[in-house]
């Protein structure tokens, strides 16, 4: 009896972790098309970043990749890429979170999001106003909080967190678009 009740479990744990990577998804490719248009075309591919460029983005932000690998949606429109979409996660106080960056083809950041935010505390890092002060920003841009991004009482490791989160990716971005 307990052997079928573990594998009851170990079965809705698979479902959840499945359908939480499908709700992820959708709502990745939702955020795309609410930036890009809805006539925008992408592809999704899983980028292993490089070991050597991943230690040197890490020293540099003081912040270790939560993976050896992001996922990148390369958009392009009419044939042309118009930017990139990265879609990568960080630790908060203790759980994941999910964050978006879509750059414009030349690396300068158009949106930010949170996809998903587990934390019971802190979801402020959520707000579309907080997340449109990294609107024009870039891998050459300062991103202190208290400075030039904006800090949220209630929510301080998480803003640190996503803040260098999302500088990671706009050092990372510079190495993709070259590569494209």
């Amino acid at each position: 009896m307990t052997k079928y009740v573990s594998n009851i479990i170990i079965a809705v744990l698979l479902f959840s972790l499945l359908s939480n990577a499908q709700e992820i998804r959708d709502k990745t490719e939702a955020l795309i098309k609410s930036v890009y248009g809805i006539h925008a075309e992408f592809s999704l591919t899983k980028y292993p970043i490089p070991k050597n460029l991943k230690h040197e983005i890490e020293k540099k932000v003081r912040q270790a990749f939560f993976q050896d690998y992001v996922y990148i949606y390369k958009v392009n429109e009419n044939g042309t890429r118009v930017g990139y979409a990265v879609l990568d996660n960080v630790i908060g106080k203790s759980m994941p979170i999910t964050f978006l960056v879509m750059f414009d083809s030349e690396g300068t950041i158009i949106s930010t999001n949170i996809v998903k935010y587990r934390e019971p505390y802190g979801g402020g890092v959520g707000s579309q106003r907080w997340n449109d002060q990294f609107k024009g920003l870039n891998s050459n841009s300062n991103f202190d909080v208290g400075k030039n991004i904006n800090s949220i009482s209630g929510a301080t490791i998480s803003v640190y967190s996503v803040t260098k989160g999302i500088q990671k990716l706009a050092l990372l971005i510079e190495h993709i678009k070259d590569s494209r």
